[in-house]
């Protein structure tokens, strides 16, 4: 595009809107020294900033990926790696497939894979922290998030 048909407010938007959804993804993991844990806690709407549910769910995945890399290689770890990175990266996964589902009955199906597979996140996130006390910490931390996910789907699947 010629740089005279180029709008600058918009390119400013558009970055804008990028370093906002840097802001959020940095914010929703506490990357920063200074934040506090996960916590599941009533606060009023408005208070915490709002979430796409696909994008929450994506982050939860490259989340338990990081986290995966950290455990190190030995016969019984390298099954808990396998099925913890399966389980937690298929809920984004069973996501992507109830949003485009083609009737109720397959949107509820999906949710309902989605309730399993953060259930299932949840066990092996415990086993992982059973086998190495280093991780115990970020394995607990995942597994809040894997139970608030799991908490959400529970109540879609039940409307």
């Amino acid at each position: 595009m010629p740089k005279e048909d180029r709008n600058p407010k918009s390119e400013r938007r558009a970055t804008d809107q990028d370093a906002a959804r840097e802001k959020r993804a940095f914010w929703i993991w506490g990357d920063e020294p200074d934040t506090e844990p996960l916590a599941l806690r009533d606060a009023p709407a408005g208070s915490v900033p709002p979430r796409d549910l696909m994008e929450r769910t994506a982050q939860f995945g490259e989340a338990v990926i990081r986290c995966a890399k950290k455990i190190p290689h030995t016969p019984e770890n390298n099954r808990l790696i396998d099925q913890l990175v399966g389980a937690g990266t298929s809920i984004g996964a069973n996501y992507c497939e109830a949003d485009d589902a083609v009737s109720g009955k397959d949107f509820k199906n999906k949710i309902g894979t989605c309730r399993k597979e953060s259930k299932e996140t949840m066990f092996f996130l415990r086993m992982v922290a059973a086998s190495e006390d280093r991780l115990a910490d970020e394995a607990r931390k995942l597994w809040r998030e894997a139970k608030e996910l799991n908490l959400i789907f529970g109540s879609i699947w039940r409307k």
